[in-house]
């Protein structure tokens, strides 16, 4: 393969990962990761580090938009980011005293357990009225937004911060050590620990990804584990195709959007198994 046919064959495939990342809210580098690993052969500490690039890019693409749609939850966001980016500093310097297929197998069991959790959940839909969440209520993190797909507005309440604070720490830990934006972590967390619906886990994860993504690239970039090669095109794809994910969020319902979720991850989770216990 030339160097070109590399460079627009893996931004294609960008493309496609950015609008599966923004749908399902973990960053187009639940694709990537195995994409550059498996089929190009790339070192697996590279493609984490064009991983996180994307994930600022998947961020980017889809956070305006989910935002200016209310879909967003940005007093959550806000609030739980600070576990999160916590933990992703944690995580970028555990990177290095980690060997390769500790790392295959790790993220194929966290993929694993996340699709577990929101299957279990496929039907369990309604939002929680009602909050006696100290940390919930003092902050207002409640919220409400249109939902295009059912017609109506809804209206819901946040519950489990504290569970919520744990989770978001582990799931920056991951982000920082896999490259997976954490959002394969962050919406199950928001879905079943905090009673956030589906379609505002999804779109507030795209909000919070970009920071924790942030909060580890320039570690990544100072150990020279970001390529420009690959990650250019990467972030070119995964952004292009993120803002066309965006606009279709709306316009499906939470069912479909929790049944791709755990696809995508089943998928993944098996490949990734597979590489790190079997090479």
């Amino acid at each position: 393969m030339t160097p070109l046919d590399f460079v627009v064959s893996l931004a294609l495939i960008s493309v496609a990962a950015g609008v599966l990342g923004s749908l399902v809210g973990l960053g187009g580098g639940v694709v990537i990761v195995p994409v550059l690993t498996i089929f190009y052969g790339v070192n697996i500490r590279l493609a984490i580090g064009a991983s996180i690039v994307s994930v600022i890019a998947t961020s980017s693409g889809a956070a305006a938009a989910y935002v200016r749609e209310r879909m967003t939850n940005l007093r959550a966001g806000m609030f739980l980011e600070v576990a999160t980016t916590t933990g992703a500093l944690s995580g970028a310097y555990l990177a290095t005293l980690l060997p390769e297929r500790f790392l295959f197998a790790f993220f194929g069991v966290v993929l694993a357990y996340s699709s577990v959790i929101t299957y279990r959940k496929r039907h369990e839909d309604q939002v929680l009225a009602v909050s006696n969440d100290r940390i919930a209520n003092y902050f207002n993190l409640h919220g409400s937004y249109y939902d295009e797909a059912e017609g109506r507005e809804i209206t819901y309440k946040v519950s489990g911060t504290k569970l919520g604070l744990v989770l978001m720490y582990i799931a920056g830990l991951v982000s920082a050590l896999l490259g997976i934006g954490s959002g394969a972590l962050k919406v199950p967390a928001m879905d079943a620990a905090m009673h956030l619906p589906m379609k505002v886990s999804t779109a507030t994860s795209n909000f919070m990804i970009g920071v924790t993504a942030a909060a580890s690239a320039g570690v990544y970039f100072i150990r020279g584990q970001i390529d420009p090669i690959i990650a250019a095109p990467v972030a070119a794809g995964v952004l292009l195709g993120a803002t066309f994910g965006a606009r279709v969020l709306g316009r499906i319902t939470s069912r479909t959007i929790r049944l791709l979720f755990v696809g995508v991850l089943v998928v993944i989770s098996l490949e990734m198994l597979q590489k790190g216990l079997f090479p």
